[in-house]
């Protein structure tokens, strides 16, 4: 059988052999168009790969780089997350609105270099895609303001602070309690706070607000009477530096991760985080003057950035340790207000792919 093929094909007195060759070839360039035609796409998937992260990887530069330096940069990332040599990104826009969003376009192109559809002069295929993004406000600044402190164990209350490009972070303000020793129930003292600034490679604590509040007495001039849930009645004195200082005004906008430490030497525990889970839940927060801070769950990491809110005020408070959780927000021994002030940030987060 296999001679009778064998001398068919070689067979001088037909044409079948030439026809054979002849009909093969259009069977042997589709299936080469098909190969390159999956190149092209499997290059299409990796280019649109690379320059989403490229376009946004643009959001997090300095908010005065230029539409050349962010160009740059885009594609160098493009190129280092796997787009093909010769690829060329092209950065068409970056605009940040008055408000703070951002919005990028960006396009790519690449001449694909072909295979088997050479054989039909076919020798580069044009691949393109194209990506776009917009991103958020975020906070730049949080304004601290003690409302009360009470307790019969003096804390420190301290926001840390992790720079862009830094490991280890650091206290940007402090808010110091210390027990005035009145023997009322509930326990009131000297709440200091002080922002924490750095010059030179040296910290500067500059103090910001003090407030001072006894129990029974004449009462002061300017204090404030509060009746706590003891019933105690307490006179409270805040002084403000400058006079008319608003609080800790903390500039966060080059910090890429805050949190909020509690230490209380006397409690246990003697050190509460919000972003450790097993001692966040005695915070408490609320964006609504009419609602009352609410107890973070149990076994949650806070996100400092996400609970202060945009131009308005939040309300938070903190349970030192005196009393078991979950518990109301009267059982707190801590309250203060934080105003948050957003606008355009070089965090990743709150950054969307929208093409």
């Amino acid at each position: 059988m296999r001679g009778l093929a064998g001398r068919f094909v070689r067979s001088r007195s037909g044409s079948f052999a030439p026809i054979l060759i002849l009909s093969m070839v259009p069977i042997i360039a589709a299936i080469g168009f098909s190969v390159d035609y999956t190149s092209a796409v499997q290059t299409r998937s990796d280019m649109q790969a690379a320059l989403d992260a490229g376009i946004l990887s643009i959001t997090t530069m300095n908010v005065n780089s230029t539409l050349p330096q962010r160009q740059v940069a885009l594609q160098q990332s493009f190129a280092a997350n796997g787009a093909p040599a010769g690829a060329a990104a092209t950065l068409n826009s970056f605009v940040v609105a008055a408000d703070g969003t951002a919005t990028a376009q960006a396009t790519a192109s690449f001449a694909m270099p072909t295979v088997f559809m050479q054989i039909a002069r076919i020798n580069t295929v044009p691949v393109s895609v194209a990506s776009a993004v917009s991103k958020n406000p975020a906070l730049v600044q949080a304004t601290f303001k003690v409302t009360g402190v009470s307790g019969w164990w003096n804390k420190t209350m301290t926001l840390y602070g992790t720079q862009f490009g830094a490991t280890v972070a650091k206290p940007l303000m402090t808010i110091v309690y210390t027990y005035g020793k009145t023997g009322d129930p509930k326990g009131y003292g000297t709440t200091t706070v002080n922002t924490i600034t750095n010059s030179g490679g040296q910290d500067i604590t500059t103090m910001v607000q003090q407030q001072v509040c006894t129990v029974g007495g004449a009462k002061p001039v300017g204090a404030v009477t509060t009746t706590d849930a003891n019933g105690t009645t307490y006179y409270c004195v805040n002084t403000m530096f400058p006079p008319n200082g608003s609080g800790a005004v903390i500039d966060v906008s080059q910090m890429g991760g805050l949190y909020l430490q509690m230490d209380v030497p006397s409690g246990n525990p003697k050190k509460l985080l919000s972003n450790d889970p097993t001692t966040s839940n005695r915070l408490y927060n609320s964006n609504d003057p009419n609602i009352p801070p609410v107890e973070i769950p149990t076994g949650q990491v806070v996100d400092i950035f996400g609970i202060v809110p945009c131009g308005t005020t939040g309300y938070q408070a903190w349970e030192d340790g005196g009393s078991p959780v979950p518990a109301p927000v009267s059982n707190a021994d801590f309250f203060y207000n934080v105003t948050g002030k957003c606008a355009f940030n070089q965090r990743a987060n709150q950054t969307l792919l929208t093409q």
